[in-house]
């Protein structure tokens, strides 16, 4: 009998793992030029409809296609303040953050999370009443309180109020000195890892994402990480002096080896990886997933996102 019951539990993890547990309403997906398609993603727990933004370069524009697309219901401004609880930002620089300082005068009370130096440049340089009004509660006064800051610790899980999903936040190297942020977010034992902009530790002279992936590799060896979003802003001619601390085909391949060193290649086949922020101009947008799809050595499952197409995990 207790065999039994052993094999049922194995069978019954290996279900529960294979369930889908996240939904993700891609708002932009670019890594600059077009304003109405920059870094943005709406993720929550499959079948709610309370959402946190990763990142907020568009919000209005890709809101207004996701209603189109049925993916979200009555209009743009509603949904702003209704279904998007709270921003995580990764980032300082404006195609990350735009959306969410624009829309800040119709949006509602909420949560900006992120780590200190992120925070930092939102209340000196873009909620400062030298650039914008200040939303937040922290800052130049006078204070409007609509915003809260959340200042994140590196490493320390914390709540995601209103969506029943934790956060954790790392350092990622942006171009020395300047940092970003990777987001590990949990709803019960499932896990979606999403990194702002980061360039290769090797081009970085830093080791930030393999202390990333040091952290995430038994997620992914137990199949409670469900999926990656990493930026590949540039094709492989770009010369590493000027990627300005992003990464190219060759450098995303060379960074998810060194995960697959730690937990194992087997656990990369087929993993989902989501390759955001492609900067528009000349022919990267069919050059990228050309070259990520001609050198794939791990076998994991590559998907280019759409504004307002649907992703689940």
């Amino acid at each position: 009998m207790k065999s039994v019951f052993t094999a049922l539990t194995i069978v019954f993890s290996q279900f529960a793992y294979a369930q889908t547990s996240f939904q993700v309403i891609p708002l932009g997906v670019k890594g600059g030029t077009d304003e109405s398609n920059l870094s943005a993603y709406m993720i929550a727990p499959m079948g709610s409809d309370n959402y946190v933004c990763l990142d907020a370069g568009t919000l209005h524009y890709g809101i207004e296609k996701a209603i189109h697309a049925k993916l979200l219901s009555g209009n743009a401004a509603d949904v702003l303040k209704r279904n998007i609880k709270g921003f995580l930002i990764s980032h300082g620089h404006l195609d990350h953050l735009a959306g969410m300082v624009i829309n800040s005068p119709d949006d509602s009370t909420k949560q900006i999370y992120g780590l200190d130096y992120c925070l930092d440049i939102l209340k000196d340089k873009y909620f400062s009443w030298k650039s914008w009004a200040n939303f937040a509660d922290e800052g130049e006064k006078p204070l409007l309180n609509k915003y809260h800051y959340t200042l994140l610790s590196p490493g320390v899980e914390a709540p995601l109020q209103n969506t029943g999903m934790q956060v954790t936040a790392f350092p990622l190297a942006h171009s020395s000195p300047y940092q970003s942020t990777a987001f590990l977010v949990r709803h019960h034992e499932a896990y979606v890892l999403y990194l702002g902009d980061t360039g290769a530790d090797s081009v970085e002279h830093a080791d930030k994402l393999h202390q990333l992936w040091q952290q995430v590799a038994p997620l992914l060896k137990s199949k409670q990480l469900k999926g990656l979003f990493i930026e590949v802003s540039f094709a492989n001619q770009q010369a590493d002096k000027l990627l300005f601390g992003h990464l190219t085909p060759h450098w995303l391949m060379s960074e998810l080896q060194d995960l697959a060193s730690l937990a194992g290649a087997s656990a990369l086949k087929d993993f989902p990886v989501v390759i955001t922020h492609i900067k528009p101009g000349g022919n990267r947008e069919q050059l990228i997933p050309q070259q990520l799809k001609a050198y794939n050595p791990l076998q994991v499952k590559l998907i280019i996102p759409e504004q307002a197409k649907l992703l689940k995990f």
